[in-house]
Formats: C-alpha cells, structure tokens, sequence
C-alpha cells in the first residue's frame, strides 16, 4: 500500500509563487490589495498543486478566520432582510463567511456582551440597529478587531447609516407645501433595535414644523406598537378626538403608515380625499398601497458596510473613525393631497397657502 500523499499546504504554494504565506492568503481570499501580477502567479501555482483553501491553515499563518460577524436584533424585517441579502455575497465574493448573532431580547444581550464570542471566531463584527450602552459599547472596543455600526451613528466609530432627520424633514415639508398645517407624527415602540432611527426621524419632523413657524403640538405624536392592530387604533382614535384633528399623519415606517390607513378607511375616513399619510422606507408593500414615502436602501447600507469592514481587515492604517451617511429621497404618490377645502393649486397663482390666510 503505497504511504500517504502529503497535502500542499500554504506554505508550499508561496514557495512556488515566490511570495509570502500571507499574500497567498490575501490572494485567495480575492482581497483586491494584491497586484494582478501577483494574483496569476499564486493563483497557478495553487492550480499546479491542486491547493484548497483550509480555513483553519490560513488563520495560523494570517491571524485572520476568514469571517465577519453580524449582530443583530431580529431577522423579522424588511431592512434586515435587505442589508444582509446583500450582505452574504459580499462577503463570499472575497472568500470569507457570515456568522450572525441574533440577540432578541435582554437575556441572550446580557449573554452574548459576557462572552463576546465573536472575540477569537471573526475578523470584524458589524453591529445592525443597536442602542448600546456605554459599557457595551468599550465592551466592544476592547474586542481588537473592526466594529462596524450599521444604521446608526456612534462617534469616532465607523458607521454607515442613512440621514434619518434629512429624510423626515423631506416628508414633513412635503405635506407643508401642499398645504397642511395639522401635522401629526405616528413613532413606533417596542420594535426591537430600532429606536435610533424613530429618534432621528421624529428629530426631522419636528425641525421641519419649527422651520416653518409651526408650534410644536405633544398631543400630536402617538405612539404604535409594530403589528398591533389595537394600538394602531387606540393612536389613531386619539388622533381623531382631538379638538384639531390633523389633516395629515406621517408615520415612522411602512408597515405603520400602512396601518394608519387601513384604520382609517375602516372608519370611513379616505386617504387621502380628508387625511394624508405619508410613511418612510419605500418597502415593496409602500408601492402596492401607493403609498407616499421616504426611501431608504437597506440594501446599499449593507453593501457599503461590508466593503468598509473588509477594508479596515485588510488595511490596518484605514481611518476607523469614518462615517458614511447615506441620501433619502421623497417617493409622493396616492397617499398624499392638500388637505381638505384647500382650493386647487393649479388656479389663481399657484401659490401654497401659508399660516393664517
């Protein structure tokens, strides 16, 4: 029986390529910091002696696992969803692998920040829609590899997330010029992770309403649980019994704006013949319903904060402080009018009428 075939390691292919374990590593890994010259030259010498890839092998020799980690609150969401659909391939592209954290509620949070187990199992974590404490966040300092927050803004961190107050603003204005005046603002609660975002955007709405001399009004922001056809009522009916209804609502989300309306045609109210809505997102529901919304494109976030994680593992000089803020923009459709006993803007002047006219 003849003995064993030794394996060609690493090593052996450096040897024929003339070059470094490491480079051979970056080579097959496709990281693009490796010369096209380079590249053919490790990349036939692995052909000639039939080299695969060891995961385990390439960390001894590198450091690196050759995985990025992602650390989220829920996959039950059309933004997760997006980000990490595009995400993946990303990331396979450049020969490395997901492992994602999924951290529901407090006990498997307190769990994962005691044991960090993307400490010594990951090249770099990103970090989804997360409002972390202080100490969680020097937790996650202190793991000496590249955290990437993702949908959120922490300072002197890399992060990449959209202009939330830009777009809110967007909408606001939106309803402004066409007229509206009694403004009302649908923020969501209890959804897991993404309390950063209702922040910033109840932020735009209100310095949109301030930009045009509108009082500020409490009694107009309500609160909505996501998915909770009685909150959405009980919001939507103190909202109506108001002395001054509002004659437009925009709410923190698709799925809510959505919600909004299905309550108020179920109570005979037409959207938007007698009340606006306008959402934020641009999900694929926004489009079935018509629906006036803020895009967003969860899709490129996670685009960009995969590229920006591979970077910062490649190059260890890359600024970790970055912050990339990506644009909104105003979709106007069905869900949007002037409000009610509002002349037709295509006669007279066409001027939008203006408090106290």
């Amino acid at each position: 029986m003849p003995p064993a075939q030794r394996l060609p390691t690493m090593t052996d292919v450096a040897e024929r390529a003339g070059v470094s374990p490491s480079t051979v590593s970056r080579t097959l890994r496709g990281l693009t910091s490796v010369s096209p010259d380079v590249r053919a030259r490790v990349e036939q010498a692995a052909r000639e002696l039939n080299f695969a890839v060891s995961r385990h092998a390439a960390s001894l020799v590198t450091g690196k696992t050759g995985v990025v980690a992602v650390l989220v609150p829920t996959l039950d969401s059309w933004f997760m969803g997006s980000a990490l659909t595009r995400l993946g391939p990303l990331l396979r592209e450049a020969g490395l692998e997901m492992t994602v954290y999924v951290i529901p509620d407090l006990a498997e949070r307190t769990a994962f920040f005691e044991r960090l187990p993307a400490r010594r199992n990951a090249d770099a974590l990103l970090v989804f829609s997360f409002d972390l404490t202080a100490e969680e966040t020097a937790r996650l300092d202190d793991l000496g590899m590249p955290v990437i927050y993702v949908s959120q803004h922490v300072e002197g961190r890399p992060s990449v997330y959209a202009d939330d107050v830009a777009g809110a603003c967007k909408a606001t204005r939106h309803l402004l010029n066409l007229g509206h005046r009694r403004i009302a603002f649908a923020q969501t609660v209890g959804a897991r992770g993404f309390s950063f975002s209702t922040r910033d955007r109840l932020l735009g709405y209100r310095q949109a309403l301030t930009e045009a001399g509108i009082p500020l009004d409490d009694d107009l922001v309500v609160t909505i649980p996501p998915r909770d056809k009685r909150g959405t009522m009980e919001a939507v009916g103190n909202l109506l019994s108001l002395r001054e209804p509002p004659t437009a609502i925009f709410a923190d989300a698709d799925e809510q704006a959505v919600s909004v309306i299905w309550t108020l045609r179920k109570t005979g109210i037409e959207v938007p013949e007698r009340i606006s809505v306008v959402g934020f997102d641009d999900q694929d529901t926004a489009e079935w319903f018509d629906l006036s919304t803020v895009a967003q494109s969860p899709s490129e976030m996670g685009r960009i904060a995969g590229e920006l994680a591979l970077t910062l593992i490649d190059d260890s000089e890359a600024d970790r402080t970055q912050h990339v803020v990506l644009p909104t923009t105003l979709i106007p459709r069905a869900t949007t009018a002037p409000p009610p006993g509002t002349p037709d803007q295509r006669e007279g002047n066409g001027e939008l009428p203006h408090e106290g006219r």
